[in-house]
């Protein structure tokens, strides 16, 4: 039968009422608020809790705060740490003065890119490195390419200062009277002369490049005599080629210099009868 008399005030509803053990959404009003830190154990079924559905994602400490917005994004506090993996190795924090990614774990921090790897300023207005997979990485300065790999080595634009220089030695040797300096291994070699060789100079860089090397022949300690025949391409001063000095461990120095891709390579003498 109706009730009769005044209705009886609204009561909160206890844990031992739930008698099915599970909430749905038509017991929970529209405008009620439950803290995230009173669903530890909740399973959600048929609805996913996700970021939109959260205003504040815990309180770890009075004012440290994490929080979610509608549009995705996720704020920590200053000082607050996004641990990734089992023991927290991967890290990514701002301490109120810089931000932070920091790998704390064993292993590398490997950094993948299908197509380029770019770090630009905070505008996203200027370039600062890029690196691109199966091709060049380029470091700048004010937005201005400085150093770039390249299939041959590197370039630098500007000037190249350092404190100390040095070039590859390579020593090389002869077969069936034939020697190869090839411009790739190096910029200073030397040959012992075991037989009379005929010398080829390869590789040398594209035309517009200029490049320079030397090279040292020593003759073998029995005073042999063998001699060298140069490349068609050098040219010597007054077209005459040197001879070489004869006496045993004699050393003669050389050096070549070509701007043509190798097509032309000046010859001169560095000294003779040495050591």
């Amino acid at each position: 039968m109706p009730y009769i008399g005044n209705q009886p005030a609204p009561q909160n509803v206890g844990s031992d009422a739930i008698t099915d053990g599970s909430i749905v959404n038509a017991d929970i009003n529209a405008s009620a608020a439950i803290d995230i830190s009173k669903l530890n154990g909740v399973t959600a079924t048929a609805t996913e809790l996700n970021y939109n559905d959260i205003t504040t994602l815990g309180t770890v400490e009075a004012s440290k705060v994490v929080t979610a917005d509608a549009n995705g994004d996720v704020t920590f506090p200053d000082g607050e740490i996004l641990k990734l993996g089992t023991s927290g190795d991967l890290r990514l924090f701002h301490n109120g003065a810089a931000s932070y990614i920091t790998d704390q774990g064993t292993g590398n921090l490997v950094v993948q890119a299908s197509d380029a790897f770019i770090v630009q300023n905070g505008a996203g207005t200027e370039n600062l490195l890029t690196a691109y997979q199966d091709g060049s990485v380029t470091l700048y300065y004010d937005n201005t390419a400085r150093i770039a790999t390249n299939g041959g080595g590197a370039n630098v634009t500007g000037d190249f200062i350092s404190t100390r220089y040095r070039e590859t030695y390579v020593a090389v040797t002869s077969s069936s009277n034939a020697t190869t300096v090839d411009c790739n291994d190096g910029n200073s070699f030397s040959h012992t002369l075991t037989e009379n060789t005929t010398f080829t100079f390869s590789n040398a860089p594209a035309s517009g490049s200029s490049f320079t090397f030397s090279i040292e022949i020593i003759q073998d300690a029995s005073a042999s005599g063998f001699t060298v025949t140069w490349p068609s391409s050098v040219d010597w001063p007054a077209a005459t080629a040197p001879t070489l000095t004869a006496t045993a461990s004699a050393k003669d120095v050389f050096v070549f210099t070509t701007r043509d891709g190798g097509t032309n390579w000046y010859g001169f003498t560095a000294g003779q009868a040495l050591g």
